[in-house]
């Protein structure tokens, strides 16, 4: 009986909370005390959307700038119609959303709240990420959103967080990489290995398998011929220089000693960067492990806790096995220019000006004259006017024998 009601009393919790009972505190109240009529419907509409009545909240906001357009409070109205669709949700709500953002950064780009509007942005594409294997659209519009948040605001109160973000956001696009470019390599399709790997190290060096991405580049450059030995060398020494706390390491070491190439010293940056890294690892319970498979969003718990992100956009590289353009081996001329010579021995000096002897008007009566045909000499175009003339005698007698 006990068991029963404590259920009872659980459900009706649970249905009261969805259906508006529950009240989570608005981010952007306004504290000036006033009665001034925009306040009080900016107060009425912040009570709307802390219960949840998004609708009710944005149609009192809406009379609010449509009725004060001089109000003071015009900005923070026009940013709490943006959280409502924001805490709405949904596939519509976050696109709604995300529109309203962006017309609050492009009319008020000066104000403190324009930061947050861009962290807001970063944010909607950052929830509806899925994992490495899935669709990365909204992975890549969240790390295009995040890089432009620590441009337009590298001194807001939110740059530290979004920066976190953007780690965990690259080390998804990095993972997606890492997995296609570790099935070339499996397969022995050393060229397609070797483009995803490479563009994956350059773009996401702080990627928590950056270590074992170079290795496998190393490997594959290593098996492309004589002709790749310097980046081969190149992988190889990367592991020792900026991941020396790596269990790849050694035998990075090692493989260089092989190539009698030199070995470098670690860099200390990188190495503090790793004592930290080892330090502050997050680790996922056994609970999580097991509901990973039914969870959509990604798992960004390895990703990087220090250092700074890419802030470039990450664009395709062109395969190494691609032969370098004749102009880069300093070979050929690829540029073709035309001058016109216009020196002291040029023909505008030399030759008489055209425009000085115009030719002759024709009289009122005179024959019109033909023009020479291209390719003719003087004696065929002599003998073209005589058949001409013999034609024309021709058709007069055969008038005249007409007319009798």
């Amino acid at each position: 009986m006990k068991v029963s009601r404590i259920i009872g009393v659980v459900l009706c919790l649970a249905l009261m909370g969805s259906c508006g009972f529950r009240k989570k505190k608005y981010e952007n109240p306004i504290t000036k005390d006033t009665k001034q009529p925009d306040k009080i419907l900016f107060d009425k509409a912040v009570k709307d959307l802390e219960r949840n009545r998004f609708e009710v909240a944005r149609l009192t906001l809406q009379t609010l700038i449509n009725t004060y357009d001089s109000s003071e409070f015009l900005a923070k109205a026009k940013l709490a119609i943006a959280d409502s669709w924001f805490r709405e949700g949904g596939s519509n709500g976050l696109a709604q959303a995300e529109a309203e953002y962006k017309d609050f950064i492009l009319f008020y780009p000066t104000l403190e709240e324009a930061a947050e509007a861009q962290e807001r942005v970063c944010m909607i594409h950052y929830r509806q990420m899925e994992k490495p294997d899935r669709d990365v659209n909204h992975a890549l519009r969240a790390d295009e959103e995040c890089r432009n948040l620590l441009g337009q605001f590298p001194n807001s109160k939110f740059a530290p967080r979004v920066q976190q973000l953007l780690r965990n956001i690259q080390e998804v696009l990095a993972q997606g990489e890492f997995r296609v470019g570790d099935y070339y390599h499996h397969k022995g399709s050393n060229a397609a290995a070797s483009n995803r790997l490479q563009g994956l190290v350059d773009a996401y060096p702080l990627f928590s398998q950056s270590d074992e991405a170079l290795w496998m580049l190393g490997d594959a450059y290593s098996k492309m011929g004589p002709r790749f030995r310097d980046k081969t060398g190149t992988a190889y020494s990367r592991i020792v220089k900026d991941y020396p706390l790596s269990a790849l390491a050694e035998d990075a070491k090692k493989k260089l000693k092989e190539m009698e190439l030199e070995v470098p010293e670690p860099d200390p940056v990188a190495l503090a960067r790793m004592k930290y890294e080892q330090e502050n690892a997050s680790k996922r319970g056994m609970m999580g492990k097991s509901f990973d498979i039914f969870r959509k969003s990604p798992d960004t718990h390895n990703a990087a806790k220090s250092g700074n992100p890419n802030m470039a956009r990450p664009m395709p590289g062109i395969p190494a096995t691609v032969p370098a353009p004749a102009a880069a081996a300093g070979a050929g001329v690829t540029d073709v220019t035309a001058t016109t010579n216009v020196g002291p021995n040029s023909a505008l000096d030399n030759q008489p000006d055209a425009r000085a002897n115009p030719p002759a008007a024709k009289k009122e009566g005179e024959p019109a004259t033909e023009e020479k045909k291209g390719g003719l000499s003087d004696d065929q175009n002599a003998k073209v006017q005589q058949q001409n003339d013999l034609n024309k005698q021709k058709q007069k007698k055969g008038k005249k024998s007409k007319q009798k």
